[in-house]
């Protein structure tokens, strides 16, 4: 018969459990929506694995030198990464699960669209340079703080006038959370990667960094050609016509469980085509 103590034991062990389960959720959750922490936990993967195979067959060279990349390595980590580890302690004081955001209805998506839209078509005719944020998951508050502070509600004109070459926030980004235009003036980390053309400025580097560390969706205007793109998870969509950013905005704008439900709808219907 379990007594009080052992009762006890067991609600801790289980408090125990489910704490280092939560911070391993929410690691893994951030890793995911980072480009470059994705790549570092690979690299970590594959040296666990080759120092397992390495102490099974007894190679005692390459074991030796991986030992030092293991005594050293979290070191040399903590140092080269130290922006990344920042902004995820950051995130999980900052996280959705808080009821930080706002949760749109259909019709608020549906009139966020239209505005983001109405707005890119003016400034691409224009060949007028912007670079539109919508948050996510994870937030940007480390990047609002040093922002110009509007709390405006979404409109076309707005974002019009905020890119509009006399306006002295035109450089910058604007973030919107919910339906909501929060800052301008935004400015973000470029990113390094090679893929990226050469002959693509500032504002599309800027978009890209961005979503390499987040799960922002990055519009951006080309000031030289009007042409559109978008940044999403460390992938840059260039020369996308007005139609296929507002599919875009429209599926990524949706609340996770209707992804989830029309996932099971087509997974249905092709189950009954296989019938």
């Amino acid at each position: 018969m379990l007594t009080v103590t052992d009762i006890i034991t067991i609600i801790k062990k289980i408090i125990d459990i489910s704490l280092v389960w939560l911070i391993f959720y929410f690691i893994l959750k951030n890793i995911r929506n980072n480009v470059k922490l994705t790549l570092l936990f690979k690299g970590i993967a594959f040296i666990v694995v080759l120092k397992i195979i390495s102490d099974l067959l007894g190679f005692t060279t390459l074991g030796v030198l991986l030992n030092y990349v293991v005594s050293w390595g979290p070191l040399v980590l903590i140092i080269i990464f130290q922006p990344e580890i920042r902004n995820i302690l950051e995130q999980l004081g900052r996280n959705r699960l808080l009821g930080r955001h706002k949760i749109l209805s259909v019709d608020e998506r549906e009139h966020l669209v239209y505005e983001i839209v109405n707005a890119l078509d003016y400034l691409r005719k224009n060949k007028i340079g912007a670079l539109i944020v919508l948050e996510k998951d994870i937030s940007l508050g480390n990047y609002i703080d040093k922002a110009k502070k509007l709390y405006a509600d979404i409109s076309s004109d707005l974002l019009i006038a905020i890119f509009y070459e006399g306006n002295p926030l035109h450089d910058g980004g604007v973030i919107i959370q919910g339906d909501t235009v929060v800052c301008a003036g935004a400015v973000f980390p470029t990113s390094g990667s090679t893929r990226i053309s050469s002959r693509l400025g500032t504002r599309h580097r800027a978009a890209l960094g961005l979503s390499e560390e987040t799960d922002a969706l990055c519009l951006v205007v080309s000031e030289e050609t009007g042409r559109l793109s978008i940044a999403h998870k460390g992938e840059l969509y260039h020369n996308l016509s007005i139609d296929d950013v507002r599919i875009m905005l429209i599926d990524e704008l949706k609340p996770k469980q209707d992804v989830e439900f029309d996932d099971e709808i087509e997974e249905e219907d092709t189950y009954e085509d296989t019938i």
